[in-house]
């Protein structure tokens, strides 16, 4: 039998699916097909988070399926090696996903197109994970932007007057999926366990009040929407719509989130350098000891640490303490970014790599549109600012009034007197 195969990646869900949507709509049975990319899953413990979340997920779709008598075929291993035994096993008439734009997904997908094309089967991809992509948003001058607010004018601009906000019914298109009972794997067969941290909902109805209570961490008034978005089992022309009518300072975030994005397409040297190169002539001190202290949450600042417990407990932290441990991170203890980072990458349920790199970058001082090297957050400050009443840091700090909890690991006036001079030297030099 002729048929169609859909490639689910960073789209877990069936409805206002884009390229699920065109598949549907080819005129073969569709095959849907999820691959967990040995590449990526090897370098993961064996109870990640994101790992649990994302069965989850498939297993919601092929429950879903199941009741078309259709069925998720999933696989465990190297992409190029499955789309080997994909095309040897049936007869593919076409391929569908929709685009990731990471730099290892580029390269992936180019390969995975070179091996479909050579047995004679077209592969195509669809915007998705984001209204504005690529080189949609560009200056006049046919280059990237590289600050934010003249992007976010322009994405504006354009999205008033365009239509990929069109949202994809699926539902009457179900029929489509081909019938076959594939064997769905457990968690173990693909080498994992189930880990207890689970994302929590997206709370739509906190986007009318995201302005007022996003910086107070105690409120948990955020939507909690990252790892929606990063797996794509909420659909962001949905979300955007909302934003625009409810909250324009949540669709601000949702527009920061696709600027990010674009960088890391155009100038994919950020997910290593320092998008500012002379900021790669910082002298880190990078000393391992006070790095372990500030993962552990032993810092001695009470918001800093509240803010690394709740990451490693829950696998999120709320989006103001973000902004303070990182900074406290690269000016405080003047430890290169890329730690910082690699150890957020390694906990976040929404870890999304550009987002990710913009914001430590941003935090830094050497990323594009970044807050500027003598801007260093007072942990104190921002304690009493966000949390007066010490509510979130009393959840997460149980011991703070004992004698167990630790003294400052440095003090603020003079390790902000020390990045600053280290980074005057840096740029100097």
């Amino acid at each position: 039998m002729e048929i169609a195969i859909f490639w689910f990646r960073r789209d877990l869900r069936i409805n206002d699916n884009l390229g699920l949507h065109q598949a549907l709509k080819s005129g073969f049975p569709v095959l849907p097909l999820f691959i967990f990319d040995r590449h990526i899953v090897r370098e993961l413990p064996s109870d990640d988070a994101r790992i649990s979340f994302i069965f989850q997920q498939l297993e919601k779709i092929n429950n879903e399926l199941a009741k078309t008598n259709a069925s998720l075929l999933v696989k465990n291993g190297e992409p190029f090696a499955v789309w080997q035994e994909l095309v040897n096993t049936y007869s593919i008439k076409a391929v569908f996903a929709n685009h990731d734009y990471e730099p290892y997904a580029i390269d992936r997908d180019s390969q995975i197109s070179r091996l479909l094309l050579e047995n004679g089967i077209s592969l195509f991809t669809f915007k998705d994970q984001v209204i504005f992509e690529k080189s949609d948003i560009l200056k006049s001058d046919g280059q990237p932007y590289t600050v934010f607010t003249p992007f976010k004018n322009k994405w504006l601009e354009k999205f008033k007057f365009q239509s990929d906000c069109q949202t994809f019914d699926n539902k009457p298109l179900l029929a489509n999926f081909l019938k076959k009972a594939f064997h769905f794997p457990s968690l173990q067969e693909i080498g994992f366990t189930k880990n207890n941290i689970s994302a929590p909902d997206f709370l739509a109805g906190n986007i009318e009040d995201y302005e007022l209570s996003r910086e107070i961490p105690w409120m948990d008034k955020t939507t909690h929407i990252g790892p929606h978005l990063r797996f794509g089992t909420v659909s962001i022309r949905e979300i955007v719509k909302i934003a625009f009518e409810k909250s324009p300072v949540f669709l601000s975030e949702l527009i920061w989130r696709e600027f990010f994005m674009m960088i890391l397409y155009h100038f994919p040297q950020v997910v290593n350098r320092s998008f500012k190169p002379k900021f790669e002539r910082i002298k880190w001190l990078n000393n391992e000891e006070e790095f372990e202290k500030w993962k552990s949450g032993k810092t001695g600042y009470p918001l800093v640490d509240a803010g690394m417990r709740q990451l490693n407990e829950t696998g999120f932290m709320h989006n103001r303490v973000r902004m303070v441990t990182a900074s406290f991170l690269c000016k405080h203890l003047l430890i290169d970014w890329r730690w910082g980072e690699a150890w957020f990458a390694e906990k976040l349920l929404d870890y999304e790599l550009s987002s990710n790199n913009g914001n430590w970058q941003w935090a830094a001082g050497t990323g594009c549109d970044a807050t500027p090297y003598f801007r260093v957050f007072n942990p104190t400050t921002q304690l009493q600012k966000f949390d007066p009443e010490m509510k979130y840091v009393n959840k997460w700090l149980p011991e703070l009034y004992e004698l167990s909890y630790p003294s400052p690991i440095v003090e603020h006036n003079s390790a902000r007197e020390r990045a600053i001079l280290t980074y005057k030297n840096a740029l100097n030099s």
